[in-house]
């Protein structure tokens, strides 16, 4: 509680959209940890609650506990459902599990359910994939977040990496399995609003999207971020130093950065193009070489301009998706 509080001013009588419980096992703290921070929080009626969990955490006790406390979405980390890959991710549970958590959730009476998938694991094909695209659709889930492997520095994967790479899809099955879960996706009712993200019935994830249209937001505990006053925050990582750091009542804020309106513009239109509706552009002062580089982007078939003059939207075409990061390191 000691970092909220440093904070209060910052949130106390706004408009709070989102409350996001994640980065970890939030779910292994006790209820009533979780009851004091939103006590102390007050989220408005409608605000958005989400919780991460992984499915073997999922239990009728659990669940029942976060409904009473005005949690309305759940986060559960899937990742697959095939056995195999599963095992390859180092997960603890296996296909039933996470089926089981899913229909649990549901039956409890949460509404808004949301699973996260892979793909470019290794040794995953593209029949195995789509098996787990069928497995979600048959699920009652209200929004899906698909994103592939990446081998991050200094990670288990990552001592690996050189093996690992030889079992992973290659970059045209990859390009399939991604244009082959949109289309399977939409078909039951899971629409794409986001280059890796499908919500039913409008079900967007509030929280998510707020960081591409650049809402400020306050990040608390080790490693997490901030954006606020046009500045970026970033606390110390670890955890031993942020508890002392707390318990003395000091920042554990280790980075700051300060955005120029300049950097921002950038970075705001570069985020904000993940949103498959695209970029007001009223909105936006774009430098000479933005938009030059935009000129060519267009000619290369990545973006295009919808509307009229007076409600133009830059829009990432279906090509412009496939290479998005491209796309950004242009425009950065």
């Amino acid at each position: 509680m000691g970092e909220l509080a440093m904070y209060k001013e910052y949130f106390t009588g706004k408009n709070i959209v989102s409350v996001y419980f994640g980065g970890g096992t939030p779910t292994l703290f006790a209820p009533e940890h979780l009851a004091r921070i939103l006590d102390y929080i007050q989220p408005p009626s409608g605000c958005e609650i989400t919780i991460e969990a992984n499915p073997t955490e999922i239990t009728q006790e659990m669940l029942s506990a976060l409904k009473k406390l005005g949690i309305n979405r759940l986060s559960i980390g899937v990742q697959s459902f095939a056995e195999g890959e599963l095992k390859q991710l180092g997960r603890k549970h296996n296909r039933a599990a996470a089926k089981d958590a899913v229909l649990l959730s549901h039956a409890i009476g949460f509404k808004n359910i949301s699973i996260d998938l892979m793909y470019d694991v290794p040794g995953q094909t593209l029949e195995s994939f789509q098996e787990s695209i069928d497995c979600a659709c048959a699920l009652p889930i209200t929004h899906l977040s698909l994103y592939n492997l990446t081998i991050e520095p200094h990670t288990g994967f990552a001592k690996k990496e050189a093996t690992l790479r030889t079992m992973m899809p290659g970059e045209a099955i990859s390009t399939i399995m991604y244009t082959t879960a949109i289309k399977r996706l939409e078909m039951q009712g899971l629409k794409q609003y986001e280059i890796s993200a499908f919500a039913r019935d409008g079900l967007l994830s509030r929280h998510n999207t707020g960081y591409w249209i650049g809402r400020p937001f306050l990040g608390f505990g080790p490693s997490a971020f901030s954006f606020y006053d046009n500045r970026r925050y970033r606390n110390i990582e670890s955890l031993t130093r942020y508890a002392k750091i707390i318990q003395a009542a000091a920042s554990p804020v280790d980075f700051v950065e300060e955005i120029s309106n300049e950097k921002r513009q950038r970075e705001l239109l570069v985020l904000h193009l993940r949103l498959l509706a695209g970029v007001p552009l009223c909105r936006f002062s774009l430098e000479k070489e933005t938009e030059e580089n935009l000129a060519k982007l267009t000619t290369d078939g990545l973006v295009m301009v919808c509307g009229s003059d007076e409600n133009k939207r830059l829009v990432l075409t279906a090509k412009g998706r496939l290479f998005y990061d491209y796309v950004a390191s242009e425009l950065i």
